[in-house]
């Protein structure tokens, strides 16, 4: 189960809007600063965020964490609060796996509850930010733990009827009526699939695994990553 606890403010251009009128040069150049007491930050002058928790049973903990916002500051800006305020909550970030382009950044972080990765992109003139936290010890108390160096798929069928799930050369069959999740473990990459019952096709879609990853598969809407 996903959480999803949104907090929109006002938006950027009326508050540049006030920047002008009031002839206050320095306004777009405040710092970007955040609450010092959460975990998952984004920056207080964020035109948007929303904040996402992912539970799973068997597991107090959520499993994964996940922070989206839109940053109207630069690109290079919003990097060194993310660095800053990171290091500051003990994330040690891991350069090896760094990509840092102009208009795209991509870090993977090890933090005090398990990997981590910041995201993040340019659009319509705002920085976006995609953070995201996983807590192995949860995922595992919550069987979606991916063996080592393979994702896991996590899928389920809660009508009367079997169902079968098509995927990598491989038919499997789902038990209908009560809802008992089946796993599947794959190589990292890129999948086509088909959700069949009733001798119909529920659904057909892609999903994209990286390695440690775990997604949830339904007929009802895209692919999910819980953790």
């Amino acid at each position: 189960m996903t959480t999803v606890r949104r907090g929109t403010k006002v938006p950027a251009r009326w508050r540049l809007l006030v920047c002008g009128l009031a002839l206050l040069a320095g306004c777009s150049n405040e710092p970007l600063t955040a609450d010092p007491h959460v975990d998952m930050p984004a920056p207080k002058q964020s035109s948007f965020s929303q904040f996402r928790s992912t539970h799973a049973l068997g597991a107090e903990a959520p499993v994964r964490l996940e922070i989206e916002a839109r940053v109207p500051a630069e690109l290079s800006e919003v990097l060194a609060f993310y660095r800053r305020e990171l290091g500051q909550r003990g994330w040690q970030e891991k350069p090896d796996d760094a990509v840092i382009a102009a208009d795209r950044v991509q870090l993977a972080f090890t933090s005090p509850k398990g990997p981590a990765t910041l995201k993040l992109g340019r659009a319509k003139g705002e920085t976006t930010v995609n953070l995201a936290q996983r807590n192995p010890e949860a995922a595992a108390k919550a069987d979606v733990l991916p063996i080592s160096g393979q994702a896991r798929l996590i899928f389920g069928y809660l009508r009367p009827d079997v169902a079968s799930l098509v995927i990598n050369d491989q038919t499997i069959r789902i038990a209908g009526g009560e809802n008992h999740p089946q796993t599947l473990d794959l190589p990292p990459g890129t999948y086509s699939y088909e959700l069949r019952a009733w001798g119909l096709l529920l659904r057909a879609d892609t999903v994209t695994v990286a390695s440690g990853e775990a997604w949830s598969l339904s007929d009802d809407k895209k692919p999910s990553q819980i953790y």
